[in-house]
């Protein structure tokens, strides 16, 4: 094991990214722990020009090894849409530590102590929501969840017996979480009374799931459905709008390409490849030398609802703090509203 040199004090952010409308104050919460007793100081923190913090610091006072506490900074974004890092910063004496600690401990790799600067991404935007009460159905493991509460939403987590109609009736949509018909055996026997919901006027998002073995079932919507290996890996790939007067694109926030801009890794995987011509397909891209894919976005109208499948890789650009990605999930989940 290698000599590690542990700081006298760790900061994290209880979350990794803040929604600021302009001019908007919101609370900013930050936990600090000791790693060795007695570490007292001034905690503050920093934000470029634009942002206001209140109080400038706050005393601390840690008296045992792995004593935690919690202080709430307001935080005031500037008066016009933009982003930027807020770090923190612990003062003990005429040192100053602003790091992170997380242990990666398991028995088939070396221990790693692992201490990057403690960072919060604040997002100023405008952001448009209709509709208030969300049903989340966790898949593989994402934090799409955590953002739409962050976006303003009532968020609650439901298992496969909780789609049933009269417990659906209580949401204005329903996101299911990705892979989940790749890793959950209880969703398959509920999907009628998912789609009767939507047929109801209901609204459901669901996003990719994988093609392939694991795949609990063909029947992903209420409509014929065929999903392939079809993905854009430039995460800078042209978006070109097929549907340029569709709701998804106009309401509540109005998309442009901008919104496309600053995406992380890809623009998405998984594409469906065949579809029911009752899907309509809003956006189209491509990798470098390759043919436009129109299977990033596809949606229904089933009944009275809508159906939306997507692709597009939301669970990697919502916990980066992407605008325009909140701003397009903020219009799937307001469809019909």
């Amino acid at each position: 094991r290698t000599l590690e040199v542990s700081l006298p004090v760790s900061l994290d952010f209880t979350s990794d990214v803040k929604l600021f409308t302009p001019g908007s104050t919101s609370a900013v919460e930050i936990e600090i722990t000791a790693a060795r007793a007695h570490s007292a100081g001034a905690l503050k923190l920093n934000a470029p020009a634009g942002w206001k913090i209140s109080p400038a610091s706050q005393a601390f006072d840690l008296a045992t090894v792995g004593e935690k506490k919690k202080f709430t900074f307001s935080v005031t974004a500037p008066e016009k849409p933009t982003d930027a890092d807020i770090t923190a910063s612990a003062q003990i004496g005429d040192a100053t530590f602003g790091t992170r600690r997380i242990e990666i401990a398991y028995k088939h790799i070396p221990h790693i102590l692992l201490q990057p600067p403690a960072r919060l991404k604040a997002v100023c935007l405008n952001l448009a929501i209709r509709g208030k009460k969300i049903g989340y159905v966790p898949g593989a493991g994402d934090s799409v969840a955590e953002a739409l509460t962050q976006m303003g939403y009532d968020v609650t987590s439901l298992t496969g017996a909780d789609l049933t109609a009269s417990r659906l009736k209580d949401f204005d949509a329903v996101v299911i979480g990705v892979r989940a018909f790749n890793v959950r055996t209880d969703l398959v026997p509920q999907l009628p009374a998912l789609f009767a919901y939507v047929a109801d006027g209901g609204n459901v998002i669901e996003q990719y799931n994988r093609p392939g073995g694991d795949l609990k079932t063909d029947q992903l919507a209420p409509y014929r459905l065929h999903l392939s290996g079809d993905r854009v890996t430039d995460e800078t790939a042209t978006m070109t709008f097929l549907a340029p007067d569709h709701p998804v694109l106009n309401t509540p926030n109005k998309i442009t390409s901008a919104d496309f801009d600053g995406w992380v890794q890809e623009r998405g995987i998984y594409f469906p490849n065949e579809w029911d011509e009752h899907f309509t397909p809003i956006l189209a891209c491509h990798d470098p030398g390759e043919a436009p894919l129109k299977g990033s976005l596809l949606v229904a109208q089933y009944g009275k609802g809508y159906f939306v499948y997507t692709g597009l890789v939301f669970f990697r650009e919502l916990p980066a703090g992407v605008p325009g990605a909140y701003r397009l999930f903020a219009n799937l989940v307001s469809l019909g509203k």
